[in-house]
């Protein structure tokens, strides 16, 4: 039997490689819980691309270290699953402990580095430890993009490989090749928003929020749009809340000056009221990404889940963490604070998404090799490099 672990699970596992939000439907029980839905479709992502026969978590906020050596002897590896770990305030609880003991390997995959806003990354020593420990155990580790690959090369570890973020790869499909339809034929779009932001990810925030509302709503304009929020607790409530709920989640936007100020105005209200969709279920995302035309916005996992699916994406980026999915992946992109003018017809273009082509196709190559040389038991199909191609046409 295949036994693995992982570290940091984002929801509760059903039908063997499926993830929802703990207890879904008691809707009241995480109605006032901000938990951000792109972490389970990481967790989700991750369990269709590997063979297992048993899945368990592995707990380092307490953990019971005298069973880390049944571990060590019934499990095969240990994975930390995707998400941006490499970063100041990072916590890490009994980590360095469990690491200690444990002797099978723990595999960090597409983990990424966020950089603050002014100045250079600064990192504890205690996550440094653990990123030191986590290489050593393993053949390679997994991160989402270059710069997370130089803060990583910076602390001296080496067996570094790109591989960017599961999520991408989920329908495990080497081959997917996006061709877009002519603009004028687009009816559906999809927008995920992300209205709550801090200073730690944008550097101006009323830049950040007027672009934001300006673009949905031009947006809105154009097309039949729904908007995706991915779990702020005023647009939980908005969508799956009391109808007292739903109004205490309206008065409390209003009463945050910034986002009253720069962001909701009456046809965001509206549009808030009447076309957002949220989910605790990871397959209901795909569900909906699956019937637009086009997927674009500010969320890094809702546009990765489009894409994966054959749905043209655009990222609009305000932060290294949008940057670097971008850059790895070749992503379309429109930096928001780039003082531009935003026009869709300037991206609606094959030649941007046929780098996005050549990009995925080869990230999946590095996926593929990243988990089959961790010793991870995979679903991902092997693909041939160019030159391995050439070869075998010229035999």
């Amino acid at each position: 039997m295949k036994r693995i672990l992982v570290i940091s699970p984002s929801g509760e596992v059903y039908n063997h490689d499926n993830v929802r939000w703990y207890r879904h439907k008691d809707i009241q029980r995480s109605i006032n819980h901000y938990h951000n839905i792109g972490d389970a479709f990481v967790f989700d992502s991750s369990l269709k691309l590997l063979n297992y026969d048993k899945l368990d978590a592995l707990e380092i906020a307490k953990p019971d270290l005298a069973q880390i050596d049944r571990i060590n002897a019934e499990y095969d590896y240990v994975f930390l699953r995707g998400s941006n770990y490499v970063h100041k305030d990072m916590v890490w609880d009994q980590a360095v402990d469990v690491l200690k003991k444990l002797k099978i390997p723990v595999i960090a995959w597409g983990i990424g580095a966020q950089a603050p806003v002014k100045g250079k990354i600064e990192l504890s020593e205690e996550t440094k430890t653990v990123l030191r420990m986590m290489a050593d155990s393993t053949t390679s580790i997994g991160v989402r993009g270059a710069y997370s690959a130089q803060v990583l090369w910076d602390l001296g570890i080496k067996n570094i490989r790109i591989v960017g973020c599961p999520t991408a790869f989920r329908r495990n499909n080497p081959d997917l090749n996006i061709q877009l339809s002519p603009l004028e034929k687009i009816r559906t779009a999809g927008i995920t928003v992300r209205r709550e932001v801090s200073s730690t990810y944008a550097r101006d925030i009323k830049q950040y929020l007027t672009f934001h509302r300006d673009l949905v709503k031009n947006l809105a304009a154009r097309f039949d749009v729904v908007l995706m929020a991915q779990g702020e607790v005023e647009e939980k409530k908005i969508v799956l809340g009391t109808a007292e709920q739903r109004e205490e989640a309206f008065k409390a936007l209003r009463a945050d000056k910034q986002v009253n100020d720069w962001y909701l105005d009456e046809t965001m209200e509206k549009l808030h009221r009447e076309r957002l969709f949220y989910s605790d279920v990871v397959a209901d995302y795909e569900d909906l990404v699956q019937q637009k035309d086009m997927v674009l916005g500010y969320r890094l996992h809702g546009n990765l889940m489009a894409l994966a699916n054959g749905v043209p994406s655009i990222y609009f980026t305000y932060d290294s963490r949008t940057v670097e999915f971008a850059e790895t992946y070749q992503i379309p992109s429109f930096d928001v604070f780039s003082g531009k003018e935003f026009r869709l017809e300037d991206y609606w273009d094959q030649s941007l998404f046929d780098k996005f082509n050549r990009a995925y196709h080869h990230t999946y190559r590095e996926m593929h090799q990243f988990l089959v040389e961790n010793g991870a038991d995979t679903k991902m199909q092997p693909v041939m490099r160019q030159s391995e191609f050439r070869q075998l046409q010229a035999a």
